[in-house]
């Protein structure tokens, strides 16, 4: 049976970050979509962008293609929009995937969620630019979020990440909804990932999704890129729950 996945990017990338999982579940059968989230990507404009207006990027996508049964995807800081989206398309929508991502509570920000040396270094980053906006160090990217690829790759698709709007990062988002969905869920946890300290996307985060599968990979924070095969595999297996 073909699935059709819905793939939402995390911070600093956009929809093109998904490109080699398509391909992938593509020549196993399988449509992928990534929509890139408002203030994302090239020539994107960020100054001013919501957390509301990235969900609002999603909703449209659906309505435009017409999507249903669909696997809804999160990776990062995706985990946090597709909260807010399956909340407007719970019956089109029949699992979602948080790919080490964001489970926010009710009445939390992507901030709410962070280590306090990130806080301080991204607001620091965006208050010093004409625009809100901070790009992830090369340094951090390198060793904690993709320290499993080869160097010469981590740092071309550093060179295609964009600076993230930072007031995604402080909306409060109301998850009543959320939380009163039968959605069922999967969580996808990679062993090896040190974008956050161990145990902040699994078990703190995770654990708040109640009923959920629980899939495992190793691989860094950044499995999208340097294990894209074994990724469709967990995605496609996700759907087989």
């Amino acid at each position: 049976m073909s699935e059709t996945f819905v793939l939402n990017h995390g911070s600093w990338h956009a929809g093109w970050a998904w490109d080699a999982v398509i391909r992938q579940l593509a020549e196993k059968g399988h449509s992928g979509h990534a929509p890139t989230l408002a203030g994302h990507g090239p020539n994107a404009t960020r100054l001013g962008t919501t957390h509301r207006d990235c969900v609002d990027s999603v909703v449209t996508y659906f309505h435009q293609y017409e999507l249903r049964d669909v696997i809804l995807v999160g990776h990062s800081f995706g985990g946090s929009v597709i909260q807010k989206v399956v909340e407007q398309f719970p019956d089109r929508i029949k699992r979602l995937v948080f790919l080490d991502a964001f489970v926010l509570e009710d009445n939390q920000c992507v901030f709410d969620n962070l280590p306090s040396d990130y806080i301080a270094l991204f607001n620091q980053l965006a208050a010093a630019s004409a625009d809100n906006t901070m790009l992830l160090p090369w340094e951090i990217w390198r060793d904690c979020f993709i320290q499993d690829a080869p160097e010469a790759m981590a740092r071309s698709i550093w060179a295609q990440l964009s600076p993230e709007p930072n007031q995604v990062n402080l909306d409060k988002l109301v998850l009543k909804t959320f939380y009163a969905l039968a959605t069922p869920k999967t969580f996808i946890y990679c062993r090896q990932d040190k974008s956050l300290p161990s145990g902040y996307f699994h078990p703190q985060m995770s654990s708040r999704l109640g009923t959920f599968d629980l899939m495992e990979m190793d691989g860094s924070h950044e499995v999208l890129f340097t294990r894209s095969a074994e990724l469709a595999d967990k995605l496609i297996a996700s759907a087989l729950a």
